[in-house]
């Protein structure tokens, strides 16, 4: 049985879409689920859209993803060079034998005589012109350096079919596709060129790409036939999109990976949402490793419908994966955020992290999560008040001087310690549990919503710093009245 060889080959445009993520990811899991190769290749011939440092973001974007590559620029391989740059004298050798084949042409035609042939709308189709060129008149026009590009020969009646293991039998009239340049002037391919010239040569027997590339294919089919080579196996995979009418786009400002990343989402949990963007593994499985979706990965599970990226549902699988974590790993993933709070270096940092873990979606979360805690002062006395506690400023007023004394007087200021004591305050004096809890968190902390109890809290805060913020408040209420 032949070895599954896949790739995936970027343009270096400084941007990693999740679209293309996902092509990646499922080229990686196909090949490692039939024991085969995953091939990068750099596709950078298109010098207007490169971007500097590009390259080195897909290069980065795939080893955070987990996704490693069997061959590719630096890695090895018997197929290379794999950046296309490098490549040129490979694709001027193959397009002038496919012009000898019949399968394409050269073309002399000016930039004038092209826009003769456009519409009012600036649409414009080769009308074929130089392939009535005789070999005597293209041999003297080339011999007196003439600039040229090479044309691929599209036949002018007939239809393509193929069969795609997503979409099934797909059929092209020819008509519909235009002679498009193969060569371009300076030497270098177009993507319709290279693409099936460097997957011949590097043996890919599965391409895996995008739906728009459903009805381009007969014509790089055309390129494999005149070629006498045999055809790879085609899997198309749906879009992303952003709404239920617009696609996930750079254009329209979409999340890329890294700036997911940036945000604080967990790297395995993109890689598994991205995973479930147009793949069911089966089973009602959601939260998956990347070892667990290589054995589950099947071409069955593909779906044909396009997929909507939902954000809080990745919210939702990043914090699962937050709570998964033990806590040696959240506080590696955590600090550097934790860093860009106000509490950072206020507060005892394990203490920090272990309150906002089971809290947290997203490690970008953690400074608004804290923040607060370094920003004490005054407040409007009327959050003292909540109707499901049965507590307001009065109630305050009772409880505030009675935790203070309780609260210094503890042996032990831990949080089961301060619990406890507060707990035994409000039966002692016949208030609700709730009543002190929520009256002394608000005290604390000046939030209505924080992340932990008014034992965490005050345990986090310290015996000191907790009984002045007690006292403050207990004076404003004061104050107030």
């Amino acid at each position: 049985m032949k070895e599954v060889r896949t790739r995936f080959a970027p343009s270096p445009t400084g941007y990693m879409h999740i679209g293309n993520l996902r092509t990646a990811l499922y080229g990686y899991l196909f090949a490692k689920k039939n024991g085969g190769k995953f091939i990068l290749r750099i596709e950078d011939t298109d010098s207007s859209r490169y971007v500097e440092d590009a390259v080195r973001v897909i290069y980065e974007t795939l080893a955070e993803a987990g996704i490693s590559c069997d061959e590719g620029p630096g890695m090895g391989g018997d197929c290379g060079p794999y950046i296309q740059s490098e490549r040129a004298a490979i694709y001027k050798e193959y397009a002038e034998k496919l012009v000898e084949r019949g399968g394409a042409y050269y073309c002399f035609c000016d930039k004038a005589r092209l826009d003769s042939l456009r519409d009012a709308n600036g649409v414009g189709r080769y009308d074929k012109h130089c392939l009535r060129l005789t070999k005597e008149g293209v041999a003297a026009k080339l011999a007196a350096g003439e600039p040229y590009v090479i044309r691929q020969n599209i036949p002018a009646e007939g239809s393509g079919s193929y069969e795609d293991l997503v979409y099934g039998e797909v059929t092209v009239d020819f008509k519909e596709i235009e002679d498009g340049v193969l060569l371009k002037s300076d030497g270098m391919p177009t993507y319709n060129f290279a693409n099936v010239v460097d997957d011949h040569l590097m043996g890919i027997t599965h391409v895996i790409r995008g739906s728009e590339y459903l009805s381009s294919t007969p014509k790089y089919n055309l390129i494999y036939d005149a070629f006498g080579w045999e055809r790879p196996a085609y899997i198309h995979l749906p879009p992303i999109m952003k709404n239920a009418r617009e696609k996930l786009s750079k254009r329209n400002g979409d999340a890329s990976f890294q700036d997911l990343v940036a945000k604080g989402y967990v790297k395995e949990a993109i890689v598994n949402y991205i995973a479930l963007l147009g793949w069911n593994p089966g089973d009602n499985r959601e939260k998956m490793s990347l070892s667990e979706m290589i054995a589950a990965f099947s071409l069955e599970g593909l779906h044909k419908s396009p997929s909507i990226f939902d954000e809080p549902k990745l919210r939702w699988l990043s914090g699962e994966y937050i709570r998964a974590m033990s806590a040696e790993e959240f506080a590696a993933a955590a600090l550097p955020f934790l860093e860009k709070s106000k509490a950072y270096g206020k507060f005892d940092t394990v203490a920090l992290l272990r309150l906002v873990q089971p809290r947290v979606e997203i490690f970008g979360e953690i400074p608004e999560k804290l923040d607060f805690l370094a920003e004490y002062g005054a407040f409007d006395a009327a959050l003292y008040g909540n109707k499901k506690m049965k507590t307001d400023e009065t109630v305050a007023r009772q409880v505030l001087p009675a935790a203070e004394e309780v609260l210094r007087a503890l042996p032990v200021f831990a949080n089961a310690e301060i619990y406890a004591a507060l707990v035994a305050l409000a039966q002692e004096r016949g208030w609700k549990n709730g009543q002190v809890l929520w009256c002394v968190r608000i005290a604390l902390t000046a939030k209505e919503s924080t992340p932990g109890g008014a034992s965490e809290m005050a345990e986090l805060l310290g015996r000191e710093e907790c009984l002045a913020r007690l006292a403050a408040a207990r004076q404003r209420l004061r104050e107030g009245a």
